[in-house]
């Protein structure tokens, strides 16, 4: 019991530094924080071989648990990846700081000027698993927008995420911010994150990202609000306005690029005018691309498919598979993706307006595209800098949440000596 009422006492103790260090935060000037950012990303580009050093014992444990090679390669990080974060945080630098900001203004006869101004959201709680890389994107983000953050990494990403995050706290450091601003929780026991999620004194909004085990358990368990989507449960419809080399290039990639982020294609529709056509022409390159496709009764005709049974609609494999079925154009596509999506993201290839319109307009996901593959649905691609999360909920932010969407906003109201009758 003992080691609970220590695991409770040291996060009580970093849920007072991280409201302090907020309280702080709200009026920092807006050079401090891109003066932090960029001093964040010299010492992170410093010490990469220190993290790629920690991020190899990250690696060896992620081994000795079995993690899948889609998970490891969540998990690894070389040069290349570090010069990405290193862009990203300074990204998040360059971008116009979100606080303060005048949503809008008006005057009232009575003679009342209001104002409604951005304000950070305070003190943000981040449960993430094994990409190392949220580490630097969440502690950006959440300062840019004024707010402390408590990061709680994945146990396989603890070491890396570690190195990452002294690279964070040497830039508040440099820039005169306080430390306590971005904080990692310095444990892998899991009774932090049940600690976490009851915080309601000291944190204002949980971020998860992972699995669906963790944000499941997120979303039950929590009492504070949280910003999260439960799976990327992503379609691709494939109209019989398509333009074929478009639909070739955008699927292949929706799936291969890199399948186990929640943006990969998961299900492929495919209008029945051209299922025998350029519908078995997708499949196909699928199949010679090494995926496997999971393909109804039309589309298992094609050589290298395996049939889909019903646990493969709704499905989010995050591997090299597929659901693909045919259906009875736009209308079908959407009753399919209304019954078996997660309102993350969902595609539609047609050259025809009135088809793109309906499915636009009738789905309700947190992201529709058009002629694009789904692997662009990523905040750093929206121009947010990076994302701390795509949020696929209806209240406050959705879709993908940058440093304006961590933020909430206050009237400002100054009149001049008026009184209300």
């Amino acid at each position: 019991m003992k080691d609970m009422d220590d695991v409770t006492a040291m996060m009580a103790g970093i849920g007072a530094r991280a409201k302090a260090a907020a309280a702080e935060l709200a009026f920092a000037p807006a050079e401090a924080k891109t003066a932090a950012l960029n001093a964040a990303a010299d010492a992170v580009w410093a010490a990469r071989a220190e993290i790629i050093a920690a991020n190899a014992r990250d690696l060896e444990f992620g081994r000795a648990k079995g993690l899948s090679a889609a998970m490891m390669d969540r998990l690894m990080l070389d040069e290349g990846r570090i010069e990405g974060i290193v862009a990203g945080l300074r990204a998040v630098a360059a971008q116009a700081d979100p606080v303060g900001a005048v949503i809008a203004e008006w005057d009232m006869p009575s003679g009342l000027h209001i104002r409604r101004v951005r304000t950070p959201l305070g003190v943000v709680g981040v449960i993430y698993e094994s990409r190392p890389n949220v580490t630097a994107d969440a502690g950006a983000l959440c300062l840019k927008a004024g707010n402390a953050v408590i990061l709680r990494g994945g146990s396989e990403s603890f070491h890396s995420s570690t190195a990452i995050h002294a690279c964070l706290v040497a830039g508040l450091k440099a820039a005169g911010l306080p430390e306590d601003a971005i904080q990692l929780v310095p444990t892998r026991d899991r009774a932090a994150v049940a600690e976490m999620l009851k915080m309601t004194d000291f944190i204002d909004v949980i971020v998860p990202r992972g699995g669906k085990g963790l944000v499941g358990l997120v979303q039950r368990e929590a009492r504070v609000p949280v910003f999260a989507h439960l799976e990327g449960i992503v379609h691709v419809y494939v109209d019989k306005s398509a333009d074929p080399e478009k639909a070739r290039k955008v699927v292949l990639n929706a799936k291969t690029r890199r399948t186990g982020i929640c943006g990969a294609a998961e299900c492929l529709l495919i209008d029945r005018a051209i299922a025998g056509t350029l519908g078995a022409q997708l499949v196909a390159d699928l199949v010679a691309a090494g995926v496997r496709v999971h393909a109804d009764a039309t589309l298992a005709q094609v050589p290298g498919t395996v049939p889909a049974t019903e646990e493969d609609w709704g499905r989010e494999y995050l591997d090299m598979d597929i659901a693909a079925r045919v259906v009875d154009g736009v209308d079908a596509a959407i009753a399919h993706i209304r019954r078996y999506g997660s309102n993350h993201t969902d595609a539609i290839l047609a050259e025809d307006d009135a088809t793109a319109e309906r499915f636009f307009a009738r789905l309700d996901s947190a992201i529709l595209m058009r002629n694009a593959s789904t692997q662009f649905a990523d905040g750093g691609e929206f121009g947010m800098g990076a994302e701390i999360g795509i949020a696929t909920g209806k209240m406050h932010a959705r879709g993908p949440v940058g440093a304006e969407q961590l933020t909430s906003f206050k009237y400002l109201v100054t009149g001049d000596g008026a009184t209300r009758g």
